[in-house]
């Protein structure tokens, strides 16, 4: 039995609202059992969730965001000397960032899975729109609706008819109108189909699907990106070297100073180049001057030769890289590299080496290390500071007040004992591992350290031999003599420079600029693209004939109006002329 509409609104205690409304106790109260959705129902909703498009931006965000330490913490793949200093700089905070793989942000596992999270939404989202997109692109223009006064954009216009209605005027008037229309609506770039019900004819238009087109290439192009730089990363390898004046370069693993291959790269494949420094040239402001000691410009002056060919001359400076066989040759970084002859007790050369000192500031206070580990006693390790133009402090220590060879002076302290190197642990060679060594000159010890200028020598201490650092601008007849030099009263070419290079490739460079060109290209179509639709209707009406226009955009468009009335203004004028041209006979 139905209950009455009084029994209802006695039952809800609202006259308004009846018993069983949803929104009432009684229906709250009722016993609702939703659907178990069971695993493969989360399943699914978690790859809807996965696969919407605001989950891809987060995501996109999100891999912005990881980005950020990688530049503000150094890589072990780009600068594995930088992590070294940055853990003698930093021994708390280093090996926290290093458990938190900071140190190694692109190859990291919280990076790889903000990666390929963002590859699979990409992925899920792309696909079905594409679907989408291809089946609307074979759609016909929707029909033209009947009440087109119900849109926000619409305009009517009524055209006097000339002659008898009841000749057939108004229905050819109407049928030029919208042929006309149609014709004017596919040349300005719209897809028309007419829709003539009785007497009233018309025509329905619709542009812009370059927009969604654009749209699916941007992403699609986010993934050709995201693809480019993972499987190209694979055939990429960044090494550093270091290259002394006079020296050469060898395009094999044994001439780098660090080598990070791609796990595709093949190290015994490597373009066979060399490369020798033939000299460095850098210009700093004098003394004096706004910026007194700032570098200017910095050239590494290179030649380069592959087997069996000419030698050609090439230049590297900071962001010019010299490209040599698709490789990418970086100028990383400078200093000195003084000369030290070391002669034992007998009197034979057991080291005779230019040792690249690492610049410590803006002066190019540079620190060095020596290792000596046949030819004497006992081996040899030897720490010191290279100064360019050395100048006391008031503590009597030195420092360097102009980073040019002005004053240059070399210090020295002597460690002897064991280098720790016998064992095969590699050791980095710039730094000196004292533990096993005791300390002979410098401070807490008996002797002096050792102080050289260009062209002069001294005697190691307890008769071990003799120490020179020698005057490259000078006779080499010096070094091989072992006797007193004369000291070069211009330093400009006494000591020589090193350069710190960085040789790239990167086999995914050019597939990343491609996509990357496109997804702007995708994005700029999807922003300045509008999507509408428009449509004329035509209905005559004894000796008028009304012609309606209206539009619809399908998203944000600020200038249908505009659009509409232009058309409509447009169509106007056409139809006006194409109605007063005769009838031919």
């Amino acid at each position: 039995m139905s209950r009455s509409r009084s029994d209802q609104v006695a039952a809800s205690g609202d006259p308004l609202r009846p018993s069983d409304h949803a929104d009432t106790a009684a229906a709250v109260d009722s016993d609702v059992q939703q659907p178990a959705l069971g695993v493969v129902g989360w399943l699914r909703w978690g790859w809807r969730q996965l696969t919407s498009m605001r989950t891809a931006l987060v995501l996109l965000l999100l891999l912005a965001i990881a980005a950020v330490p990688g530049s503000i913490v150094p890589q072990r793949s780009a600068d594995p000397n930088g992590v070294t200093q940055y853990f003698v700089d930093n021994p708390d905070l280093a090996p926290v960032l290093d458990t938190l793989q900071l140190f190694d942000v692109y190859t990291s596992a919280w990076f790889s899975a903000i990666y390929i999270l963002l590859f699979i939404s990409l992925i899920g989202c792309v696909i079905p729109r594409t679907k989408h997109h291809l089946k609307a692109l074979q759609a016909r223009p929707p029909r033209t609706p009947a009440r087109l006064t119900r849109l926000d954009v619409h305009r009517e216009s009524l055209v006097e008819l000339a002659g008898d209605p009841s000749a057939g005027s108004g229905s050819e008037a109407a049928e030029a109108s919208i042929a006309l229309a149609a014709a004017q609506l596919k040349k300005a770039g719209y897809r028309v189909e007419r829709y003539d019900q009785g007497a009233t004819l018309s025509v329905s238009a619709e542009r812009g699907y370059a927009r969604e087109t654009g749209n699916l290439v941007f992403h699609t192009a986010l993934i050709g990106v995201l693809l480019s730089v993972g499987i190209g990363g694979g055939f990429t390898y960044t090494g550093q070297t270091v290259i002394v004046e006079g020296r050469t370069f060898v395009n094999t693993m044994l001439d780098y100073t660090t080598f990070n291959p791609g796990r595709f790269v093949d190290p015994e494949a490597l373009a066979p180049f060399s490369m020798t420094l033939d000299s460095f040239d850098v210009t700093y402001q004098p003394p004096g001057a706004a910026g007194g000691g700032q570098a200017g410009d910095f050239a590494a002056n290179l030649t380069t030769q592959f087997p069996g060919e000419d030698p050609q001359e090439g230049v590297v400076r900071v962001n010019h890289p010299l490209e040599i066989a698709g490789d990418r040759v970086y100028l990383m970084g400078n200093g000195y590299a003084p000369t030290i002859v070391v002669r034992n007790a007998d009197g034979d050369v057991v080291y005779n080496e230019s040792v690249p000192f690492l610049p410590q500031d803006t002066n190019m206070v540079s620190l060095g290390v020596i290792k000596i580990p046949d030819g004497m006693p006992e081996q040899l390790g030897l720490v010191g500071f290279f100064y360019p133009t050395a100048a006391p402090l008031t503590t009597g220590a030195l420092t360097s007040s102009y980073p040019a060879l002005v004053y240059p002076t070399l210090t020295l302290d002597v460690y002897e004992g064991d280098l720790g190197i016998d064992d095969g642990t590699p050791r980095s060679v710039y730094t000196l591992d004292t533990g096993d060594m005791t300390k002979l000159t410098g401070r807490e010890t008996d002797g002096a350290s050792i102080e050289l200028r260009p062209g002069e020598w001294m005697s190691l201490p307890d008769g071990l031999g003799t120490i020179e650092f020698v005057d490259e601008s000078s006779s080499d007849a010096a070094v091989e003599a072992g006797s007193d030099a004369a000291q070069s009263q211009n330093y400009g070419g006494s000591v020589k420079r090193f350069v710190s290079l960085s040789i790239h490739r990167d086999a995914a460079a050019p597939w990343v600029l491609g996509f990357a060109i496109l997804a702007l290209l995708g994005l700029l179509s999807a922003l300045f693209v509008p999507r509408r639709r428009m449509w004329v209707k035509a209905t005559p009406s004894g000796h008028t004939l009304k012609i309606e226009y209206a539009g619809l955009a399908r998203g944000e468009d600020p200038t249908l109006r505009s659009a509409v009335d232009q058309f409509a203004q447009q169509h106007g004028d056409a139809l006006e002329t194409e109605l007063r041209r005769p009838t031919p006979a």
